[in-house]
């Protein structure tokens, strides 16, 4: 397939992520996840966290077990999983494990981020110290559509995504310069509360 139809993919997939989390973001934290197998869409997820009262029901876990369930097996070679926020060092041991090929996210993570702050998604050591455990490092694109992402997490709730950012939890990747962990604090307050 050539790298326009995916990357037109890509940003289709992301989007009907961003608009999961915006729906699942009434009952819990807006993450959200899609699997996909080319152009076929084989699960999706929002956090179930608070729902189901199990730390473990992150998004991409919930998405993930899915998708096995759908296609029969352990295995998600071959597929794609979009997510909204790069996934946390649990989710990337279980992404890992599952072999899944790809991995697109938005916001980047670096407090918590299983690619950018644990590199467990790009360590090719995992798959050669334990092939039978952990598939070959995947295919990883972040910042996709991260601006959206914010807007997203921003119109769910002002004042706890001003806390987040400022607490550096999540950043938005901003062409080649380093990502900046928190705007200004004054300039986020001003945003929230004008007059401050």
């Amino acid at each position: 397939m050539d790298a326009g139809r995916i990357a037109a993919r890509d940003e289709q997939m992301m989007r009907r992520a961003i608009a999961l989390g915006r729906d699942g973001g009434r009952r819990e934290l807006p993450f959200a996840c899609v699997v996909c197998r080319d152009d076929e869409v084989i699960a999706e997820a929002t956090n179930a966290v608070r729902q189901d009262r199990d730390v473990t029901r992150h998004a991409e876990i919930v998405a993930m077990a899915q998708a096995r369930r759908v296609l029969g097996r352990r295995s998600l070679a071959g597929c794609t999983l979009y997510t909204t926020v790069e996934p946390c060092a649990m989710c990337s041991f279980a992404l890992r494990e599952s072999r899944v090929g790809r991995v697109v996210f938005g916001l980047r993570s670096p407090l918590m981020g299983g690619h950018s702050k644990w590199s467990i998604l790009s360590d090719p050591e995992l798959s050669r110290a334990m092939p039978e455990v952990f598939g070959p490092p995947p295919e990883v694109r972040s910042d996709l559509l991260a601006g959206e992402v914010e807007r997203s997490w921003f119109g769910w709730n002002p004042l706890i995504w001003t806390i987040i950012r400022m607490r550096g939890c999540f950043t938005v990747h901003h062409g080649g310069a380093s990502p900046a962990v928190a705007r200004p604090r004054r300039r986020m307050l001003r945003a929230l509360f004008p007059g401050f």
